[in-house]
């Protein structure tokens, strides 16, 4: 096995990210090794299928809240 030590130094001036889902890795230098993790647990200890999900409101979208983090214009 052979060991590989890396030293760096990372600036990052701007960063645009479009868009991240559920199982997106932004990864900014290096490294060893990544494992993947999937664990399912039923921690309220259902035994039925979850029943049919029922349509809120009129199909609009909410209307627009205050993020809690300034967020810049799409442009």
């Amino acid at each position: 096995m052979t060991n590989y030590y890396v030293q760096q130094s990372i600036q990052i001036q701007f960063i645009k990210i479009g868009g991240m889902s559920n199982s997106s890795i932004l990864q900014i230098g290096t490294c060893g090794q990544i494992t993947t993790n999937n664990f399912l647990y039923n921690t309220g200890g259902f035994t039925e299928p979850a029943p049919e999900a029922e349509k809120n409101g009129n199909g609009e979208p909410p209307p627009s809240v205050t993020p809690l983090v300034p967020l810049q214009t799409p442009s």
